[in-house]
């Protein structure tokens, strides 16, 4: 296949699922925030260290259930379904197994295939959590579709979405730890690589992170995304513009910190013909997280053959 062939392929499949994206941030449109919420919000929590605004208190009422674990969100949004956090569960026999951490996708449309990465890491010995994300999947709030409501123009809310997520994990890592794990991985994707490249920055007894075309700059996703184009529109009606998030990224975005584990176990996995999250960010980013390593896939931003890929490369560390 020519590299012609295959960038004009990946812009095509982009293309169909921006424009999808586009159709859903029309539906939200009402939801935009006026600049006073967003300059509020952010004159709140701007001073805060990445440690405050990601501060982990005990899981309120944990409870697991068959396979899923579930707790009350120290962060609720105020729609019951997403206030609820859930994870399911997929142990090793070895109740003290590592522990991978499989974060999906931004409206990820289906599970099949995290359930069956789960039990191939059920098959190497270790244990599998799969989240269900914010407003995603079984916390889907009534009346919206699935992972809807966690990117749209109200900039507010995706924070807050972002927040939850990353908290969430920081009490499941927690949870696990009471029932005998030690050690623990990151395997996340577009969005749950935004989240989990955070994560690293706060939590470190990670065998290995791997994060796939992960979101790691909050001002590019913004305005320049081109899945973010009526979203932008949205924004600039209401007098926002670009830079009025800057003051917040030292708390958002994944490439304002260094991990905490070692960074050589650490790999980011960009598309070539990727727009979404580009490959000149993802360079940046590894060049800032020294020892770290970068895999260059020929896809754009949806696609299977980052996450194929990437398995192959961290498969040494999981049998190992």
């Amino acid at each position: 296949m020519s590299a012609l062939f295959q960038k004009s392929l990946a812009w095509l499949v982009d293309g169909a699922m921006c424009n999808m994206m586009h159709a859903l941030q029309w539906r939200r449109r009402a939801d935009t925030c006026t600049r006073e919420e967003l300059a509020s919000y952010i004159t709140r929590h701007s001073p805060m260290t990445r440690e405050e605004f990601y501060r982990m208190p005990s899981p309120a009422r944990p409870s697991l259930k068959n396979s899923w674990i579930e707790w009350d969100t120290p962060h609720p949004t105020g729609y019951p379904e997403n206030d609820r956090a859930r994870v399911r569960f997929f142990p090793a026999r070895d109740q003290n197994a590592p522990t991978v951490l499989i974060l999906h996708a931004l409206m990820s449309t289906s599970d099949i295939g995290y359930r069956r990465l789960a039990a191939w890491f059920n098959d190497n010995g270790w244990s599998a959590a799969f989240p269900h994300l914010p407003y995603h999947y079984s916390r889907t709030p009534k009346k919206t579709l699935n992972g809807e409501l966690a990117i749209t123009a109200n900039l507010v809310r995706n924070a807050e979405g972002i927040r939850q997520a990353v908290v969430e994990q920081r009490q499941l890592m927690a949870l696990l730890r009471t029932r005998g794990t030690r050690e623990f991985a990151v395997l996340g994707t577009s969005y749950g690589g935004w989240t989990g490249g955070l994560l690293s920055l706060l939590e470190s007894d990670f065998r290995f992170v791997a994060l796939v075309q992960p979101i790691i700059n909050t001002e590019k996703a913004v305005w320049e995304n081109p899945g973010a184009a009526v979203m932008r529109r949205e924004l600039r009606a209401r007098g926002h513009a670009p830079g009025n998030t800057l003051p917040f990224e030292h708390l958002a975005s994944p490439r304002c910190g260094k991990p905490l584990c070692d960074p050589t176990n650490i790999l980011v996995t960009g598309g070539l013909h990727d727009r979404i999250s580009p490959i000149t960010d993802l360079e940046k980013l590894t060049e800032s997280w020294p020892g770290s390593k970068l895999l260059r896939v020929p896809q754009g931003h949806f696609g299977y053959r980052a996450l194929r890929e990437t398995m192959t490369q961290i498969e040494p560390m999981i049998v190992g």
